[in-house]
């Protein structure tokens, strides 16, 4: 018998998840409330990690075309100090392959390959499961029911509700994002300073860093401690207002450094937001939750490595059945908690390093986990 499986968000992990089962021949509905695959910007690039991204790759087929689509060059890392002086210049061997990078919409594309994903259909509310199944709720006032919902919708997950009433809370770190485009022709300094992978400085309680896409296109990102409302007094499409107050913040860095910010198209905040390090949830017939929507921690190289591997892990476990739909949930759910909270705790505990009152505790943090 063929479970009615459905997936809610078009992410790393639910796009994961759909891929896996279709290549074991199930299908999935996958749901996603953007009305295209490009209604908004895919955001930054990924550096997917051997046992985790890679391995979720390899599980859905698609291994050897990130291989050809990924940038192993992409994982240098350069750290200045707020003078401009270079405290650390690593760059990968030839034949590194731990983590190579690859952009977030050439990884969207590679995994929904032959999907089916149901643009603008945004969930606004999944019920727990009962003998007839799961009712999901539509934004356009449908409701169909499945077998198994998988919340893979991130931070602000509509299907968590289901599960858990935990809700993200803010650390205290707040990021603003902006872009360079065409890099090396336009700001050829920047360029060089920027290198392969990335540049990062860090100071007291803030940081930058800048980090190459494909294409000469450049994230940059600001991190500071500051009240989450730090930003109410602006408005946030006076592109020059937002500048100057970044700008005001880093004041005294190298101008090489503060460059990021003065030549940045546009500027867009992003405060950061975590579950508890060991967010479980009681059973729940015919719902799960991975990814961001399962245990948002901070954006520190684990999150969509570990949206992917449990996508894979799950849709595995549910094409081997005939075992209890439920039963096999609720071990892969133990699985993923005991993981994810180990997660957790590294990423909170460097989070924490990299945005600190002491700015050598980013550098001996890097010198821990990628020595020199």
């Amino acid at each position: 018998m063929r479970h009615r499986i459905a997936v809610v968000g078009s992410g790393p992990g639910g796009l994961t998840f759909a891929r896996v089962l279709h290549r074991h021949g199930h299908s999935v509905a996958l749901f996603e409330r953007d009305p295209s695959p490009d209604a908004r910007p895919p955001g930054g690039t990924l550096d997917l990690h051997e046992g985790m991204g890679q391995l979720a790759l390899e599980k859905a087929g698609l291994l050897a075309e990130f291989e050809k689509l990924s940038r192993p060059e992409g994982q240098a890392m350069r750290i200045l100090d707020t003078d401009g002086t270079v405290l650390r210049d690593w760059r990968p061997r030839p034949d590194e392959r731990a983590h190579p990078e690859i952009d977030r919409k050439h990884l969207r594309d590679l995994l929904r390959g032959p999907l089916d994903v149901r643009w603008g259909r945004g969930v606004t509310r999944v019920l727990p499961g009962t003998r007839d199944g799961v009712p999901v709720e539509f934004a356009d006032g449908r409701q169909e029911t499945f077998d198994l919902v998988v919340g893979a919708d991130g931070a602000w997950s509509r299907v968590r509700p289901a599960v858990s009433s935990t809700t993200p809370r803010y650390t205290g770190v707040a990021t603003v994002e902006t872009s360079l485009d065409d890099v090396d022709r336009r700001h050829p300094d920047l360029a060089r300073l920027i290198g392969d992978g990335s540049v990062a400085v860090y100071g007291v309680n803030r940081s930058l860093t800048a980090q190459r896409n494909s294409g000469g296109h450049v994230k940059v990102y600001a991190k500071f401690r500051a009240p989450q409302d730090w930003h109410a007094h602006l408005d946030p499409d006076d592109v020059e207002a937002v500048r100057a107050s970044l700008l005001a913040l880093f004041d005294g860095w190298a101008a090489p450094v503060l460059d990021l910010l003065r030549h940045g198209t546009a500027f867009v905040h992003r405060p950061l937001h975590v579950l508890p390090v060991s967010h479980t949830w009681p059973p729940v017939r015919g719902v799960t939750l991975i990814g961001d929507a399962a245990h948002l921690m901070p954006p520190l190289g684990a999150g969509a490595n570990l949206a992917m591997l449990e996508g894979a892990e799950l849709a595995e476990a549910v094409a081997a059945g005939p075992e209890d739909l439920d039963d096999t949930v609720r071990a892969f759910e133990e699985r993923m908690w005991a993981r994810a909270a180990k997660w957790a705790e590294i990423t909170t505990a460097g989070l924490e390093r990299l945005v600190s009152p002491d700015p050598a505790a980013a550098l001996a943090l890097f010198e821990e986990v990628q020595p020199s």
